[in-house]
């Protein structure tokens, strides 16, 4: 899935294009990438938690049957299997139930900022999928349509600047098959840095 070919795209514009919106026309294999497996991230948690509540692709600035390429399912599922093991993490789910679904940018950055601070694993990624998650579900359930593409936005930005030469380290978002032996750690280690970001979360608000 990764293709680091042609320039770096953390130089020049300040923005992915596209980014604003969550459209995928950013031209670059790990940022499009990135938007198809948080969309799918996305879908998957909602069926979870609100089964009658029917998203696609589309609702969420996608394209239609983006979600059935076999690589993008099986990144999305070893994503939502560390996710699980977070959930379990009763104060980390209550402090995330506070987010406001109007959140400011500059807090969404700085909390990502704090996610990643003294590091990068899959635990800490699927940190930042679930805030982005936690924002659009409410945008979902409020009726304000218009954050969904705003927070995916948002999330392409952190994946740009503070993640885009891990991730090709990693051999870009399938990576995460390759380290599915070591899920339950990092998992672990992300409650506690998500816990954390809360935390400075709260006290900025």
């Amino acid at each position: 899935m990764a293709d680091n070919r042609g320039a770096d795209p953390r130089d020049g514009d300040p923005e992915p294009r596209g980014a604003e919106g969550g459209e995928d026309v950013v031209d670059d294999p790990i940022l499009e990438q990135g938007a198809v497996v948080l969309r799918g991230y996305v879908i998957e948690r909602i069926n979870t938690q609100d089964p009658s509540r029917q998203v696609s692709s589309e609702d969420l600035g996608g394209r239609p049957g983006e979600q059935q390429e076999p690589q993008i399912k099986e990144v999305v599922e070893q994503l939502l299997r560390i996710a699980e093991e977070m959930n379990r993490n009763a104060e980390l789910q209550r402090l995330i139930s506070q987010v406001q679904g109007d959140c400011a940018q500059d807090i969404f950055m700085e909390v990502a900022r704090s996610i990643f601070a003294d590091g990068i694993n899959w635990g800490r990624v699927v940190a930042l999928f679930h805030l982005a998650y936690k924002l659009i579900y409410k945008a979902l359930t409020t009726n304000h349509l218009e954050n969904i593409r705003t927070v995916i936005g948002w999330v392409l930005k952190v994946i740009k600047e503070q993640l885009y030469g891990w991730l090709v380290a990693q051999g870009g978002w399938e990576g995460v098959i390759r380290s599915f032996s070591r899920w339950r750690t990092v998992a672990a280690l992300a409650s506690v840095v998500l816990l954390a970001s809360f935390v400075y979360y709260r006290k900025t608000r």
